[in-house]
């Protein structure tokens, strides 16, 4: 029995008690996230925001989950059940899962490596398999509703998404280039003299727009245009099963936040190697980047108009495809001219 505990029982709740490290403060920050954002887009707009529930509106986002909790879930009678129930919770699923491999810092206290649920090798390539998957749960929600509109409104997001993750992939190729390895820890590593935003800037902001239209956010928020008429894929969702889309969908933004900062602003790392910029926690210069992307996030959103759905395409497909293509062959060509490949 104790050799049961100390080789299987007690590993296996080490390791639940780490991805709920990592989850529960994840949701919290997701719940305050969204009432940070509704304060900046107040103050864009010269409104007040949130400001009843709670002091200073702080209880907003808990109020707006509540009332999604105790609505009644409303099935369409033709949907396909199962497959109704199972989108919204792979489209969540697959958004929290895609954190395992995020670092938050140089050294754990509970191993020798980063601060990481799991430090594999392979993490870029976790990353975009899991978000290529994402795609996934929309098509399954527009399908399984038995609505003309909902199936609609999936396609057009599910061809959005897959336009841009195209341009996502050639970034990452860049930045391996220059890392030579494809663990998320090696490329926060390989930024200490320079952040990758100076030397890669064109595709740090191919990046983040790319980002934008793979969230589904302005000037790319086709899906919430489409409110206008319906509401897209989410057309026949209701209560906490439309709750978990919503959830799926700011825990992606956080995430291409924090991959932002890892791939371009230095990760966990300081942006000056002196005092007192050393004395603050490498988790603490992770968050701080993550937040003022959000930020930039936000802003766009209240101060972008939105492009039509045509637009969108043409970016992606004629302007940011080969515009990738180019940099990661310009990228290779500089690398091996002056001996700057990794490892040489």
């Amino acid at each position: 029995m104790a050799e049961f505990w100390t080789t299987y029982l007690l590993p296996l709740i080490f390791i639940v008690l780490k991805i709920l490290a990592i989850v529960l403060p994840l949701l919290i920050g997701v719940a305050f996230i969204v009432y940070f954002e509704r304060k900046l887009w107040a103050a864009v707009h010269l409104r007040r925001g949130p400001n009843v529930v709670g002091p200073f509106g702080l209880l907003q986002s808990f109020a707006d989950g509540l009332k999604l909790f105790i609505k009644e879930t409303v099935v369409p009678s033709g949907a396909n059940k199962v497959i109704y129930f199972i989108a919204p919770v792979l489209s969540f699923g697959l958004a929290l899962t895609a954190w395992a491999v995020v670092p938050f810092g140089p050294t754990s206290p509970f191993s020798d490596g980063p601060l990481v649920l799991a430090n594999i090798n392979v993490g870029i390539l976790y990353l975009f398999a899991i978000s290529s998957l994402g795609v996934y749960g929309i098509i399954m929600s527009g399908w399984a509703s038995n609505s003309r509109y909902a199936f609609l409104g999936s396609l057009r997001s599910a061809a959005q998404m897959v336009s841009y993750e195209v341009s996502i992939g050639f970034v990452l190729i860049t930045v391996l280039l220059c890392v030579g390895s494809l663990n998320i820890n090696d490329i926060v590593l390989a930024q200490k003299k320079v952040w990758f935003a100076i030397p890669l800037f064109p595709m740090f902001v191919i990046f983040f727009i790319s980002a934008l239209a793979e969230t589904n956010r302005a000037p790319f928020d086709l899906p919430e245009a489409e409110a206008e008429l319906v509401a897209g894929y989410q057309t026949e969702y209701s209560s906490m099963a439309f709750a978990l889309f919503w959830l799926g969908e700011y825990t992606n933004i956080l995430l291409m936040c924090v991959m932002t900062s890892i791939l371009f602003l230095g990760g966990w790392l300081a942006p000056f190697n002196v005092a007192p910029f050393t004395w603050i926690p490498p988790v603490f210069w992770l968050l701080i980047k993550m937040v003022l992307v959000f930020i930039v996030f936000g802003w766009v959103k209240a101060s972008v108009p939105r492009y039509r759905y045509d637009q969108l395409m043409r970016l992606g497909w004629k302007v940011f495809l080969p515009t990738s293509l180019i940099w990661v062959v310009l990228t290779a060509g500089v690398l091996v001219a002056f001996d700057l490949t990794p490892g040489s």
